[in-house]
């Protein structure tokens, strides 16, 4: 019987000591979510990227186009019919790049050649691609997102020259 009771001081007090760590309030689920980044509607990110695609059709290349919103969320990825992975893969990269660098992603290129601490932080992220062929998107000066092509093989500059004629036009109706 003395066993019995012993067991059961036990079982009581390790109760008590597990029910002391539980969080008095349980945690809110759903978590609060952070506030909405700003960016293109799913709509103008498609019909921006389809843009791109065509351009780079006229010309012989075959990309892959993405579009994020200001909080590096992917909105829209277009692979082009004979586009590999990694044009697709490096169109986000450099649409990432140009979105959290706030610049395109050229522009980005050209000064990690001089900005040591700028080089090792891109270098350092395989999220990243400073190659020429993403842009910011912007209204009233702020970036609200970014637009990046991946895989043209003509001048160095088709990339770029896709991805603009993309943001081109949805310019007009970002908000």
């Amino acid at each position: 019987m003395k066993f019995r009771l012993d067991l059961l001081s036990l079982c009581l007090a390790a109760a008590s000591v597990g029910m002391a760590q539980v969080p008095a309030a349980a945690p809110r689920w759903p978590p609060a979510s952070d506030p909405a980044a700003r960016g293109p509607s799913i709509a103008l990110a498609v019909e921006a990227a389809q843009a791109a695609v065509a351009t780079c059709n006229a010309q012989g290349a075959h990309i892959g186009v993405s579009v994020v919103d200001s909080a590096g969320v992917l909105k829209a990825m277009i692979a082009d019919d004979g586009a590999n992975k990694r044009s697709v893969m490096t169109s986000l990269a450099k649409a990432m790049a140009a979105n959290d660098f706030k610049m395109p992603s050229k522009e980005l290129a050209d000064k990690i050649k001089t900005d040591v601490a700028l080089a090792e932080r891109v270098k350092s992220n395989a999220s990243y691609d400073a190659g020429s062929g993403a842009l910011p998107m912007t209204v009233n000066g702020e970036v609200i997102g970014a637009i990046g092509v991946g895989g043209a093989r003509g001048s160095p500059t088709q990339d770029e020259d896709c991805a603009r004629a993309g943001l081109e036009k949805v310019r007009s109706r970002l908000k």
